[in-house]
């Protein structure tokens, strides 16, 4: 999911229960063969608006195309459930199709193994992670995003759908396995603190020795009208917050908060703040 707060996951990638299709049952993987994947990216969160944007920024709102802004504006309740997700990518394409640059800015240095990425939205960071020779599993709420995911990455070619595999997930309670991962990525998954302090560490545990785990959101500071973020503070945690789930005896920890340009409301850009935790565990 964009990143905006999309409520991607009870997610977000983002959900309490999300339903099943063709017999599935939550958590249950298909591969490639199968043709349908997933979890929000987004999974729950809200995500941008106009024209489609990079997965965490949106003009104008939480929702580029796929459901309106007035979505974002109801009930919160009702972003973390599978089927506000299937209506929000069911309407079209949300997403830029571009990898989440922080993403692409950690994963370049490490050596690809297996990496999940929950909320995964459209699957523009999976793919990207599968042509850098990842062997992946995208993890999001919606059934309906996961089945585009697998499309997409059979366009992407034979390499790229061999090494993707598109898991539907509720956030809100899904363990993935333990130590399973070297690389685990959670981009633009908002839920209310609890949830995604818990969240948080369900994926820290599916991180091998050595592994790193990847998550980014909407800086706190970012709440103010120039950035349009649903008037849910809750959702919005700082990277040191999101450390804090983390025993510093086996991570080593790093935290910040940095700044990029992005769609405003009106289209013109202004200057956002992301919250990056970036942790590798060492035992």
């Amino acid at each position: 999911m964009d990143d905006s707060t999309r409520p991607d996951g009870p997610g977000t990638e983002q959900d309490p229960e999300p339903g099943q299709q063709h017999g599935q049952q939550p958590g249950q993987q298909h591969g490639p063969q199968h043709g349908q994947g997933h979890q929000h990216g987004h999974q729950h969160g809200a995500e941008g608006q106009e024209q489609r944007h990079q997965h965490g920024d949106q003009p104008g709102g939480p929702a580029q195309r796929g459901l309106g802004a007035e979505a974002f504006e109801a009930d919160p309740s009702t972003w973390f459930t599978q089927e506000f997700w299937d209506l929000h990518y069911g309407a079209g394409t949300v997403w830029s199709g571009d990898p989440n640059p922080v993403l692409v800015q950690h994963a370049t240095a490490l050596t690809p193994g297996s990496a999940l990425d929950v909320g995964c939205g459209e699957g523009a960071d999976a793919i990207w992670l599968a042509r850098a020779g990842w062997t992946v599993t995208g993890a999001d709420v919606s059934q309906v995003v996961l089945d585009r995911c697998a499309a997409l990455a059979r366009d992407a070619g034979p390499d790229v759908a061999a090494r993707t595999r598109w898991q539907q997930a509720d956030a809100l309670t899904w363990a993935p396995p333990a130590l399973t991962h070297d690389l685990v990525s959670a981009q633009f998954l908002h839920l209310p603190r609890p949830a995604l302090h818990a969240l948080h560490r369900r994926l820290a545990a599916a991180v091998r020795p050595g592994g790193t785990l990847l998550v980014v959101s909407h800086d706190p500071a970012d709440a103010h009208e120039h950035a349009h973020r649903p008037d849910t503070p809750d959702m919005f945690v700082s990277a040191a917050d999101m450390a804090g789930v983390l025993d510093p005896a086996h991570w080593d920890v790093e935290v910040g908060s940095p700044q990029r340009q992005a769609p405003g409301p009106d289209g013109t850009p202004v200057t956002v703040r992301d919250a990056v935790l970036r942790a590798v565990r060492r035992s």
